[in-house]
């Protein structure tokens, strides 16, 4: 070594003391795209006891409307009338629960 190292500056480390930091960036670049990739993409090692993937749920209030809003819409576009929404209306409160027990005025 020390004939290497007499070589390119006198007796001292030279250039090549400069690999060792970069194998240690290496490894530290290493190790964090692997958790990256791993752990942390899916919440962690103990994820899969906290319930389902933030992703498996659709989004409430806008991608999936509810029967009662597509029934909602259907009368206001003149699809169905009046006495047919009333009808349907009352299944699907009995069904899902919206709440609103009111009839036809």
């Amino acid at each position: 070594m020390n004939a290497l190292a007499a070589y390119w500056s006198g007796g001292g480390p030279g250039p090549w003391i400069l690999f060792v930091p970069l194998v240690w960036a290496a490894v530290v670049a290493g190790v964090v795209t692997l958790l990256r990739r791993t752990v942390w993409r899916h919440g962690g090692p103990g994820r899969a006891f906290r319930g389902p993937w933030p992703g498996a749920r659709p989004a409430a209030g806008g991608d999936a409307p509810t029967p009662i809003a597509v029934l909602g819409r259907r009368f206001a576009a003149g699809e169905i009338d009046e006495e047919e929404y009333w009808r349907r209306l009352s299944v699907l409160e009995e069904h899902f629960g919206g709440g609103r027990k009111a009839g036809p005025a």
